[in-house]
């Protein structure tokens, strides 16, 4: 979707109000005079089918074509009935932006067999080209382009801060809540009841040409995983992002609700979701406002140790007990510090530790003094001072006296200051000083904790993380789509047990040594294959799905024998189990029977890690404490593939599991990491295959000797739309150079940033400076990070990699493309290593992206290259590019068509994004 061409909702030059009236209780007088009241700059009619003169002074007419010009946007307050005959008409007129405001019930239902009134709508828009938002939004505000084209209670002011949101009604109470807060906005947009431009769109507008340091985020729900992903991705790699999401619990929800198979609260995937885009999520509408002002006016923290002063030892308990039960860290102050505080007599509850209590005689020079103190120690990360009036501190003289001495604390510093009546002018004070401040201790606290949480996700979003431990090969992939394809001809939607168990060793998960068997005979003559006490279970179509939990879940595998020793205890459970489920699930079909070794001692941990698809997300990795007597639902946490090490570690690190294994494991690092390997791989599995709907391991056992799966099932769907596009496997290739190097030319991955610094490092200045337009001799760990990181759906980066029989692999060149949202034009560059000039590299990896673009549907890759950069300008023109000289900027504009635009509506948005 195209976001330049939301210039014409958010800058427009003249707007046509659509409905507009001098009634009292009309939408469109009430938008009218928003806009004028907004200051608008540009020209504005009113229309209205009664042939008014004007409204409010604004000049009107009665009909569409009637309008003096052409405006740039069209806002339509009329009934929604005649909205889709509307924007045919306006589209024919030539207008290319309709804002919605119109609303009502069942617009998705089709009465009249023409389709619903919103497919309606869609349809006409792309009929003409015409982009629409909305219905049902509560309209656009940009106060510093003086644009109010909504129905907002109120003014806005102009501010550094981003809201979009899908809710008119919860926008303007934020509006309200903001200004009670002199809190400003650059841009309020509402998508409603999105038919045309999505959430995401607005989102990538706000981060390619917002002024905005900060986006706060309303979601209601979403439609297009992957779009919002990254278009959410690319927004908080560069500001702050704060979400609220509604409709958490299944009351909330307006449609049937979804269901995601191992998943009890759909809303941990959102959870996931946003952790994974770096974002920090809130529980409710104030407490987004008290994270914006955390997040935006804090310094970076280093840890997550808080020290705490108070003039009360109770007001700072409560800190304490909500730090502790959110997961935070109470600081612990060193020698030093204890003796300072002990010498000047500062702490009277529990002198020389934390919390720092200075009691009700406190004045506000001593709470300074200790805030100096404690704010010096190197084991503390910030600090929080809580509050209450006293006669010796009134709460305004106490914030005077510590916004006159603020350089004294070293970090950062937050303050509650309880009360209401007196502590609402210190609150105001602080907050005009730049420092955050709450109404209570436990506001404090979680707004320190939406903090840590921050810089959590950033690290993992910007983490550069180690090697991959395992990556698959053609071969594996070929053997498990083979026995997928097996089940397919057989029409089955599983795979069996030992199916499974082919796939999982393939993976290099290993599993339980296993005999499987068919009847009571051939269980006479192989069970002596396993030696010791055996289990035996039965393999049916009921207990081959993955994650089909019931209250008692023996009863759907009705299914498993312990402690069976000879052949004939064998052959007489295959019989007693086979009669069992006959009788009692008479439709589901005997696959085969499982003999293991029974699985006991060795202290194992039972975990259940697996596969699982949401309707909306796509494939999710899961993971938690397993085995079937415990509630498997309680300890799952959910991760959006693919995986690296960094992000298994954070979700492991999450679970119950790893705290079991840090308290009773001899060697915990270890016992971690492979469970991190594990997901890894479970990971790659969901990227390989992309039929696997579902895959449960449970329970997969962890001690001493390493692991085991038990226990496993897998399920097979249509193929997978992942919420992040995974790495792109197929676009590897291999090819030799003229001096005889074998390469690979592959997909840059995460992974890859030790081999990109490396490659810097041998780049002449020269072709850096060719490359980024000026001189860069280091990168950065953000350089890395952006260069190894990408969104495959929205960039490219081919390397040539070369892999000499002794030595460190080394790159040879990169070339990179950058698509805009509209999927229509990309951005090219390309660099080659100064000693491997002449061998073709440059060539090979611009005639790899070029087909690679082409495949996609790109019409025009563009590149800007530097005048006397004049190898590049002889390889444009012996690939076919159109190169345009631009004297004022010293540079070649380097042009080249890949495909022709399919449709009007494509044609129209090429023309549009000129």
């Amino acid at each position: 979707m195209s976001t330049k061409f939301l210039h014409h909702f958010l800058q427009p030059a003249s707007l046509a109000v659509i409905g507009a009236s001098e009634k009292f209780e009309s939408l469109g007088g009430l938008v009218l005079r928003n806009v004028q009241e907004g200051g608008f700059r540009g020209r504005l009619w009113a229309v209205n089918r009664r042939g008014y003169d004007e409204v409010f002074g604004v000049p009107c007419v009665a009909r569409v074509r009637d309008l003096p010009a052409i405006p740039d946007m069209a806002v339509i307050c009329t009934a929604i009935e005649g909205v889709p005959a509307l924007i045919d008409e306006l589209g024919e007129l030539g207008v290319r932006a309709a804002l919605v405001l119109s609303g009502g019930a069942h617009l998705d239902r089709d009465t009249h067999r023409h389709g619903s009134i919103k497919a309606r709508m869609l349809r006409a828009a792309r009929a003409s080209g015409i982009r629409l938002l909305g219905p049902e939004c509560m309209g656009v505000i940009v106060p510093g382009k003086k644009l109010n084209a909504s129905y907002a209670s109120q003014p806005v002011k102009a501010g550094r801060v981003a809201y979009l949101g899908q809710s008119g009604m919860l926008a303007n109470a934020m509006i309200d809540w903001a200004a009670g807060r002199d809190v400003g906005f650059s841009h309020v947009i509402t998508v409603g009841n999105s038919v045309d431009v999505l959430l995401p769109d607005v989102l990538d507008y706000i981060n390619q040409f917002s002024p905005s340091q900060a986006i706060l985020l309303h979601l209601e729900h979403i439609r297009d995983a992957q779009h919002f992903m990254t278009a959410l991705r690319d927004a908080s790699r560069n500001r702050l992002v704060v979400a609220i999401k509604s409709g958490r619990t299944t009351a909330s929800e307006l449609n049937e609700p979804l269901v995601t198979p191992g998943i009890a609260r759909r809303d941990t995937i959102f959870d996931a979701a946003l952790s994974r885009a770096g974002v920090v999520r809130v529980d409710d509408s104030d407490e987004l406002l008290d994270a914006l002002e955390t997040l935006s006016r804090m310094r970076p923290l280093k840890g997550d140790r808080l020290a705490v002063v108070s003039n009360g030892l109770g007001p700072a308990m409560l800190a304490i007990d909500k730090l502790i039960s959110a997961g935070g860290k109470l600081a612990v102050f060193s020698d030093d510090t204890r003796q300072a505080l002990e010498q000047q007599g500062l702490d009277i509850s529990k002198p020389g530790e934390n919390p720092v209590d200075l009691s009700g005689n406190a004045t506000p020079s001593r709470l300074v003094e200790a805030l100096a103190i404690v704010s010096a120690d190197p084991g503390v990360d910030a600090v929080l001072l809580v509050h209450a009036a006293t006669r010796l501190a009134p709460s305004r003289e106490t914030a005077e006296a510590l916004i006159d001495q603020r350089p004294k604390v070293r970090r950062n510093l937050l303050t509650s200051w309880m009360g209401l009546k007196e502590a609402q002018a210190a609150r105001l004070a602080c907050s005009q000083a730049g420092i955050p401040t709450y109404i209570s201790p436990e506001k404090a606290v979680k707004a320190f904790m939406h903090m840590v949480d921050y810089q959590r996700v950033q690290k993992l979003l910007q983490e550069t993380p180690p090697s991959l431990p395992f990556t698959t090969s053609a071969t594996i992939r070929a053997r498990c789509h083979a026995l997928i394809q097996t089940a397919r001809d057989e029409a089955r939607h599983t795979l069996t047990h030992g199916e499974t168990a082919q796939v999982l060793e393939a993976y290099g998960i290993p599993t339980a040594p296993s005999l499987y068997l068919h009847t009571a005979q051939e269980a006479q003559e192989k069970a002596d294959r396993i030696s010791g006490p055996k289990a035996l279970k039965i393999v049916h179509e009921g207990n081959c799905r993955p994650f089909r939990y019931r209250r008692h879940p023996h009863k759907i595998s009705a299914g498993l024998l312990q402690d069976l020793e000879t052949p004939e205890q064998v052959a007489d459970g295959i019989t007693r189990l086979g009669d069992k489920v006959r009788e009692k699930f008479p439709d589901y079909a005997i696959r085969e029977y499982c003999l293991q070794p029974m699985q006991r001692g060795k202290h194992s941990t039972q975990v259940c890690a697996g596969i699982t698809r949401d309707p909306v997300f796509g494939p999710l990795i899961v993971f938690g404490i397993g085995g079937y007597k415990v509630n498997v639902l309680a300890d799952r946490q959910v991760a959006l593939p693919p995986l690296n090490m960094s992000l298994a570690a954070d979700m492991v690190g999450r679970t119950h599991v790893a705290s079991l294994i840090r308290e009773h494991s001899s060697l915990p690092s270890r016992d971690i990491q492979r469970l991190c390997e594990l997901l890894v791989k479970l990971s790659q599995m969901a990227t390989d295959l992309l039929e696997l709907q579902g895959l449960e391991l449970n329970p997969l056992l962890l001690n001493r000797d390493g692991m085991v799966a038990v226990d496993f099932a897998m399920d097979l769907g249509k193929p997978a739309r992942f919420a992040i596009m995974p790495y792109p496997e197929e676009l590897r290739e291999w090819t030799t150079l003229k001096n005889g190097w074998p390469v690979e030319v592959r997909p840059v991955r995460a992974e890859d940033a030790p081999l990109i610094s490396a490659f810097h490092r041998k780049l002449s200045e020269q072709s850096i400076r060719f490359r980024y337009f000026h001189n860069k001799a280091d990168l950065s760990q953000r350089d890395l990070s952006i260069l190894s990181h990408i969104n495959y759906d929205r960039q490219m980066a081919f390397i040539a990699e070369h892999r000499p029989e002794a030595g460190e692999r080394q790159m040879l060149g990169v070339v990179r493309v950058w698509n805009d949202p509209d999927n229509l034009r990309t951005e090219f560059s390309i660099i080659i290593r100064d000693d491997l000039q002449g061998l073709g590299i440059g060539s090979l990896l611009m005639h790899k992206m070029i087909s690679y673009c082409r495949h996609i549907g790109i019409i025009e890759m563009t590149g800007t290259i530097m005048m006397n950069n004049h190898p590049m300008r002889a390889l444009m023109k012996h690939l076919g590019f159109r190169c345009r000289y631009d004297m004022e900027e010293q540079v070649v504009e380097a042009t080249l068509r890949l495909n022709e635009p399919e449709n009007e509506w494509q044609r129209h948005r090429l023309e549009t994004s000129s």
